[in-house]
């Protein structure tokens, strides 16, 4: 047999228990993946008037308008079995349940009802079945299951149960999403046997101090780092164990935006991005401060003007600075790619702006945010304060201000120049169809949420996009970290945390508690509990932990504050309920760190200065960046640390971690990526 047809053959054998694999990857590894969720994208929220058909009156997706068309609705079934009615009833309201994004699935059959829980997996629920057998022979005149308006029987469109269970029904797997009757409630619990870990360890790869990373696109081992005076350096981040620091060249910067950016103590280069497709195309985008007494071309529109009841004559008595002197500004640049060249060989990128995405004059000197990111859609989003000072003008609640907001740019359409003075926008950008304001007329077309302060580095959950996080930063008391959703409305400055707000002057009016349904955040920390430097605090969003290096961190939503020598791990449990718990994590450095770590005197605490950002590279590790250098988790070990999980691998420096729930699950994930990667090696070889 010739060296090819072996590996068809092998291929032929491994189909089987590849197809095996998929279907339970699927199934059981890698069920629902997102948080409470509406089909419309939207956060559940509790109805300000109580529903009166569907028993969905806490946290639900449906107001009262949705409530009654949906008995108008059950009123067309005209289903005169009472049991099969009563079914038929709770199967439409699920509409109203918190996970609805995850029950209601694009199907060709029946795409109007949720996936319900089918015995095909656990026999002790078989909600489907129990509809078949009580609605089989039922006439139900616009049936939900059907396409037809005519009067329908299951019977008529469905041979048996089986037929219309493969089709209508789901399994009821850990961690899946399926409809039995009843309000979704998942039933996961953390397992008792798991390994707390005693610390997180950390080592230093270089002394600089950097207030951005973004990793490359190409998958390497590289990175983009940039600081606030306006530098950025594309460096290589070495190899657990190499013993080596962080390769970067500081005279020679990726980019260098000095002349442009205002540095100043609240001011400069804020953060960088780039487009998914950055390796072939080499578009980077970087979002600064700039002062138009200095640089006149840098002036845009200012935040404070008549659409917000906002005099931009008055603010000098607010601000030491001219009104709007100080600009919030995105900006594109090009690494200069070519058919010959690509991105990931490209060292230098133009100074040189390509085109000004966006730029808005600051009303007050603080609270600017300014954090953007590329999300899993493609789309860019970009993170804005509410401009500081309080927010006496009431910017963060008001519709028609972009301050207070996270906003949402499509950066791919780039309109004429007639088209963004016609649009009223704020710079070369086009609007995503799916922006709210399409369901909210007060709403610029840009905002995507409302309600935030000063939204402090915010991150995607690699492994469940729908997981957005934000750090946003605090007034008095409470610093928070919000699960940021389509339209959704933080409570700023109604509301510090869960608690009503007082403002010390309102010339822009307030919003009343009543007329707000705010999302309230996930997880924070009051002032009182941290172990504050200078005074303050001011929270620093970060990562889901997804790397293998600690595998007792693994799932944990890391986050810490810029001034205090705090960080803390969240845990959501049960897995995708959007409730977490945090704890505080003690941190302390390897001794064998490629860079010494200074050390807080007295103790054995690493001296991190200021936390300014979290950073993740393209395995999933996580690093701080700080004001005394950058660090990168590493395996516990090495700090002393014991995690039940971690298994060293001799000479590696990396971890290979056990499994820790020993399920079969776990297992069969393990055995089916290795089938897989085989797979890959033997299609390598064959070409």
């Amino acid at each position: 047999m010739s060296h090819n047809h072996l590996i068809l053959f092998n291929i032929m054998m491994m189909n089987a228990n590849i197809f095996l694999c998929i279907t339970l990857f699927l199934l059981i590894i890698n069920p629902a993946l997102s948080l409470p969720l509406c089909t419309n994208s939207k956060a559940p929220l509790t109805p300000k008037t109580p529903l009166l058909f569907c028993n969905y009156n806490g946290s639900s997706c449906c107001d009262s308008t949705d409530d009654s068309n949906i008995k108008k609705q059950f009123d067309s079934l005209n289903i005169s079995q009472p049991a099969c009615a009563s079914l038929l009833k709770s199967i439409l309201c699920s509409r109203c349940d918190p996970f609805s994004a995850d029950l209601f699935t694009t199907r060709p059959v029946a795409p109007h009802v949720p996936v319900l829980c089918n015995s095909s997996v656990s026999n002790d629920n078989s909600f489907c079945e129990k509809v078949w057998d009580t609605c089989q022979n039922v006439s139900i005149k616009y049936s939900p299951f059907s396409s037809s308006n005519s009067s329908n029987k299951l019977s008529d469109i469905w041979p048996s149960g089986s037929e219309f269970c493969n089709v209508i029904g789901g399994p009821r797997v850990n961690d899946s999403v399926c409809f039995d009757g009843e309000k979704v409630s998942l039933t996961i619990t953390t397992n008792s046997t798991k390994s707390v870990p005693t610390g997180m360890c950390l080592e230093k790869i270089a002394n600089g101090s950097y207030l951005d990373m973004v990793t490359h696109t190409d998958g390497s081992n590289r990175a983009f780092f940039s600081n606030q005076k306006g530098q950025i350096w594309l460096a290589t981040i070495p190899e657990f164990g190499s013993g080596r620091g962080l390769d970067l060249d500081e005279s020679n910067p990726f980019l260098d935006l000095t002349d442009e950016v205002h540095f100043d103590t609240q001011f400069g280069l804020m953060s960088i991005a780039l487009h998914p497709n950055f390796a072939q195309n080499g578009r980077f985008f970087a979002s600064f401060n700039c002062d138009k007494t200095q640089t006149p071309s840098c002036a845009g529109r200012c935040a404070c003007n008549s659409d917000v009841n906002c005099d931009p004559s008055k603010l000098g008595s607010d601000t030491p600075a001219q009104p709007c002197q100080y600009q919030s500004v995105v900006a594109e640049y090009s690494a200069n790619v070519t058919s010959s060249s690509r991105a990931s060989v490209i060292t230098k990128a133009s100074p040189v702006e390509v085109r000004r995405i966006f730029t808005m004059g600051l009303p007050f000197t603080s609270h600017h945010a300014g954090q953007i990111l590329f999300g899993p859609d493609g789309y860019l989003y970009f993170m804005m304060g509410d401009g500081g000072a309080g927010d006496p003008y009431n910017f963060a609640q008001n519709k028609k201000s972009l301050l207070g907001k996270i906003m949402r740019f499509d950066v791919d359409n780039i309109p004429s120049e007639s088209e963004v003075t016609s649009l009223g926008l704020w710079g070369n950008y086009s609007i995503p169809s799916d922006n709210p304001y399409t369901e909210d007329n007060d709403l610029l077309p840009e905002i995507w949420a409302l309600g935030l302060q000063n939204p402090w580095r915010c991150s995607f959950d690699s492994e469940r996009p729908s997981y957005f996080m934000c750090g946003d930063v605090g007034q008095n008391e409470y610093e928070e970290v919000n699960t940021i959703t389509k339209n959704g409305n933080y409570g700023w400055r109604v509301y510090e945390g869960t608690t009503v707000y007082t403002p010390e002057r309102t010339p822009g009016g307030n919003t009343s508690a009543s007329s707000i349904n705010p999302i309230f955040s996930v997880m924070g920390y009051k002032h009182s509990d941290v172990n504050k430097n200078e005074g303050s605090a001011s929270i620093t969003g970060g990562f889901f932990y997804r790397s293998i290096t600690d595998p007792c961190l693994q799932g944990s939503y890391l986050f810490g504050d810029l001034y205090a020598h705090n960080m803390w791990a969240g845990v959501e449990t049960p897995v995708n309920s959007g409730n977490f718990t945090t704890s505080g994590i003690t941190f302390g450095c390897a001794k064998d760190s490629p860079v010494p770590c200074d050390l807080v005197p007295g103790s054995e605490i690493p001296a991190l200065g200021y936390l300014f950002s979290f950073g993740q590279d393209n395995n999933k590790d996580v690093y701080l960046l700080t004001s005394s250098g950058v660090y990168r988790v590493v395996p516990p070990s090495r700090c002393g640390y014991t995690c039940a999980y971690e298994t060293r691998t001799a000479g590696s420096g990396t971890p290979a971690p056990t499994s820790p729930s020993g399920s079969g699950a776990n297992a069969l994930k393990d055995s089916c990526t290795s089938l897989l990667l085989l797979l890959l090696l033997f299609i390598g070889l064959s070409f």
